[in-house]
């Protein structure tokens, strides 16, 4: 019976991961038909869940900081159905369809972060899910990349305006860069995990020796995946993707050096290499020339979202308790809007402002503590565990929410849907790294 559970668990991380692969391909699942199909394949596995725990006698939670995890979503999804109903008169949207829309999103998203909560019960099957992450992100690169060079007009697949910018599958480049972004961390956080942490001393035998195995090695495939990755991230020419991530991986190399105990040996080359080799050479021969420019050119004469943030804070001070609904924004905002734009905004292009709309500020705070608080448990399981994959990937995790909150002051990755679920991955991967078991030696051969 044992067995049959672990192949039951092993498949289903499986068809997670798989779900993770495809998520971003149909237009990052921002199209009502896309997240309809990432729903019920959602719906399919869930009940293949409740089956298993039905047939086996088995819990459907079974850990206590799984509710530690969860309940903070099903809070907010409960805030959201008392918008909906309008039972408290304080509590009501605006526009009840686009709010059912994102509860319905939002159960869905619950369902899958207890799935891969309840089913990544080793390393082992951690490292199937971050496969499939990075997979997931180097297709994206990819594809991204390719149509970039081969300068498409439009997307050969959807027919959307390239623009001279690399977007993957994605409709909108900067949802392209955050996905990319994310993955990257994760990537980044493995590969670290992979490097020795003890001391040798330094031979020319050992020094080939090592290069011929690192040739065949992890390390190899992680480190052409990044480089693959980069590419893509500097080709979509966003100037908060660009940035956010090399700040994210700065800020968090630095605070690792303070955290860990028995830091790897080429930690602080590895970083330096990301830096000097793919932000210079490779951003040199791939045009992040460009992103600079677009930086330079950036004129707050003409660029409008700011505007759009300073025109949306009288809603925030007249609903501010309890917002105006979930995904309300464009219903409401027009009516606050004193001059026409010279760009289309159903979105606030700043998430913390547009959660605090919609949800109002209290909501708003509470979801930001618990991500906070993955956070502190990433950072946590740098200093506390011993294995070197749970360090690793958690400092891949306190780097990709640090990169989320820097990248959603400017725009609105948390409205994609394939954004949104990645980062719950990645909010999830901070507590399995601090929960899960230590890996066994047999486990790790």
């Amino acid at each position: 019976m044992m067995e049959k559970r672990h192949s039951f668990a092993t498949g289903m991380v499986l068809a997670l991961g798989l779900l993770l692969v495809w998520m971003p391909i149909p237009l990052g699942s921002n199209r009502p038909w896309a997240w309809s199909l990432l729903e019920l394949a959602i719906a399919i596995l869930t009940l293949a869940h409740l089956s298993h725990c039905i047939i086996y006698s088995s819990p459907l939670v079974r850990s206590r900081w799984q509710w530690q995890l969860l309940l903070p979503l099903w809070g907010f999804i409960g805030f959201m159905a008392l918008q909906l109903t309008g039972i408290v008169p304080d509590i009501a949207t605006v526009d009840p369809y686009q709010t059912r829309t994102l509860l319905i999103k939002s159960v869905f998203f619950a369902f899958f972060i207890l799935l891969v909560s309840q089913y990544c019960l080793s390393a082992r099957l951690l490292r199937v899910l971050l496969v499939a992450i990075i997979i997931s992100g180097c297709l994206q690169a990819f594809y991204g990349t390719v149509i970039n060079l081969l300068q498409f007009d439009t997307s050969p697949i959807w027919g959307y305006p390239e623009a001279g910018r690399a977007r993957g599958s994605f409709v909108y480049q900067n949802h392209f860069a955050n996905y990319l972004g994310l993955c990257l961390s994760l990537a980044i956080g493995w590969l670290i995990s992979e490097m020795k942490t003890g001391k040798s001393q330094f031979t020319v035998r050992g020094f080939l020796v090592g290069a011929m195995n690192n040739l065949l090695s992890r390390k190899f495939i992680l480190r052409l995946a990044i480089i693959i990755m980069i590419i893509g991230l500097i080709l979509s020419r966003s100037r908060m993707g660009n940035a956010g991530f090399f700040t994210a991986l700065g800020g968090v190399a630095l605070l690792a050096l303070f955290i860990y105990r028995n830091p790897p040996r080429l930690f602080k080359p590895l970083v330096l290499s990301i830096f000097v080799l793919d932000l210079i050479i490779v951003g040199s021969m791939f045009g992040l020339e460009k992103v600079k420019q677009r930086i330079e050119d950036t004129s707050f004469a003409s660029e409008t979202r700011d505007e759009v943030v300073i025109d949306s804070l009288p809603i925030v001070e007249q609903h501010w308790l309890a917002g105006t609904g979930g995904g309300s924004f464009y219903t409401v905002f027009p009516n606050y809007q004193p001059n026409i734009y010279s760009g289309f905004y159903d979105h606030a292009h700043n998430d913390y402002l547009q959660f605090a709309l919609e949800f109002g500020i209290p909501a708003t705070v509470l979801l930001g503590l618990w991500v906070l608080y993955a956070f502190w448990l990433a950072c946590r399981s740098m200093y506390l565990r011993q294995e070197k994959l749970y360090r690793g990937i958690a400092f891949g995790c306190a780097m990709a929410i640090v990169f989320m909150l820097l990248h959603i002051t400017v725009d609105f990755n948390l409205q994609s849907p394939s954004n949104a679920l990645l980062f719950l991955c990645v909010l999830t991967c901070c507590y399995l790294v601090r929960y899960l078991p230590a890996e066994t030696r047999a486990a790790r051969a």
